[in-house]
């Protein structure tokens, strides 16, 4: 039996206006090299200039993960030939971070949390972007010089589905820190993956492989999976010393397999050395103060829902696992939803409805606001659950948002007069004498029919519990 070891390397690209040595602008998709100067383009005599946003933003993330924070942090140039690289090095942080020895828990499937090390994050520059078309390849500078974290952990996670966890509540952080937009399809949350296996019991660890730039959940399991599958079948084998030995592999996503790139490259190879046109990043309080204005993060939320809300543990993870449906849900209990109704109809009513049209809960045809009035019409007796969903559907395809004419439009007012429903239940009961004699009888099921009745004259009107209650009487 084999234990998997897994470790990430994370880059979060940072969503400041500049790059990090320069004042070229990060914007996204714009024409090709036009984000450009001579300092990120490596011209003679252009000299780099730290980004103070990227720094706060680093050290905001570093108090985020209960990480120490170095008010001294250097930087450091790492030596590699690339068409993408245009100064042939790179700026980064190799021999003092500005962000160490932090932590991030994630939760389990028996409701337990595994806490995993994060050995340091640090401020580096982005490459450009090669571009293959045909025969012919291209250049594009324009990320070239964009500010990035790279969030590297420890050895801590034993299986795809920890290392997914671990991913995912990263994600989260970031977004709610606001210091990046995360989206892992523009390529700023991409992640490396460092896989070995031991025999279960050994101490020391395997080889380790590393898969680069890996940009969905979906495929870093997927990824591992392969490449855990890959080493153990080589062990078996007795081949393990000529199969796996240190390298970096690329996942190829059409045959679900990892292919090798090149032998793994050590310190050594990159030729690190201080960077001389750099001083040392020293932090100010000023800084400080700044860095330490954060939002209320996804364990402290929570942590509140369970708490303060009564929320189960589960709904609140649901909830809290995506900064916008977090935001969503608090505003729906600004405008009268009660937390428990309103997680239902955010998590399945609302949640159902928005995956099934494919679209993303920022988007949403339907704000918060608007569901939150649309519950507090439920349970004030205007409608009936069933009238709300209707009235939902109506507006996932209309444009009107006054819940009161749509109400009035859809004829969905519940109707909660004792006269009104007890004058329905004396007809139902009349045309269905015998039903009511074998309901004396003993057939107690027959009461869901007469229920179903008295519904169905009204048109879904009349009040549910209401008809239960003066049913009741009535039968008995």
């Amino acid at each position: 039996m084999f234990e998997t070891v897994i470790g990430l390397e994370v880059h979060v690209q940072l969503n400041t206006k500049t790059k990090l040595f320069c004042a070229c602008p990060t914007s996204f998709a714009e024409h090709q090299n036009i984000n450009t100067c001579p300092t990120c383009l490596a011209l003679p005599g252009a000299l780099p200039v730290v980004n103070k946003e990227a720094a706060i933003k680093a050290m905001r993330f570093g108090y985020a993960i209960n990480a120490d924070v170095n008010h001294r942090s250097t930087f450091d140039r790492k030596s590699y030939f690339y068409p993408d690289s245009p100064m042939a090095y790179q700026i980064t942080q190799l021999h003092k971070a500005i962000v160490q020895n932090g932590e991030l828990f994630i939760d389990l499937e028996d409701g337990s949390q595994k806490r995993i090390g994060i050995t340091q994050a640090h401020l580096e520059a982005d490459a450009g972007k090669n571009m293959h078309e045909g025969a012919i390849s291209k250049v594009d500078l324009n990320r070239a010089g964009t500010p990035l974290l790279e969030i590297v952990s420890q050895p801590d996670m034993r299986s795809a589905d920890e290392a997914v966890a671990y991913l995912k509540k990263l994600h989260a952080t970031v977004r709610y820190l606001d210091i990046s937009d995360a989206n892992m399809q523009e390529g700023s949350f991409r992640c490396d993956v460092n896989v070995s296996i031991r025999p279960k019991g050994q101490e020391a660890y395997g080889t380790r492989v590393e898969i680069k730039n890996i940009n969905s959940f979906r495929f870093v399991a997927q990824a591992i999976a392969y490449e855990v599958q890959r080493q153990t079948e080589a062990y078996e084998d007795g081949v393990y010393d000529q199969e796996v030995y240190q390298e970096t592999r690329l996942w190829d996503v059409a045959k679900g397999v990892t292919k090798s790139m090149r032998g793994k490259e050590e310190a050594a190879d990159y030729r690190y050395f201080p960077d001389p046109d750099l001083r040392a990043l020293i932090v100010t309080d000023e800084m400080i103060d700044e860095a330490k204005k954060m939002p209320e993060l996804p364990d402290a939320k929570v942590k509140r829902y369970i708490e303060e809300l009564g929320t189960k543990k589960e709904d609140a993870l649901v909830i809290t696992a995506n900064k916008e449906m977090a935001y969503y849900f608090e505003e729906m209990l600004k405008h009268g939803a009660t937390p428990k109704t309103a997680v239902t109809w955010l998590t399945s009513e609302l949640l159902g409805r928005l995956n099934k049209a494919s679209i993303s809960i920022e988007n949403s045809p339907v704000d918060a606001k608007t569901l939150g009035e649309l519950i507090s019409k439920i349970e004030d007796d205007t409608i009936s659950g069933k009238g709300a969903k209707d009235v939902l559907d109506f507006m996932m395809e209309n444009e009107s948002r006054d819940i009161n004419a749509i109400i009035d439009q859809l004829g969905l007012v519940q109707v909660s007069d004792d006269g009104a429903i007890l004058a329905i239940i004396d007809e139902i009961l009349a045309n269905n004498q015998e039903k009511v004699a074998e309901y004396k009888s003993g057939k107690d099921k027959l009461f869901g029919f007469f229920v179903g009745q008295v519904m169905k004259v009204s048109k879904g009107s009349a009040n549910p519990g209401k008809v239960n209650d003066l049913l009741k009487q009535r039968l008995d």
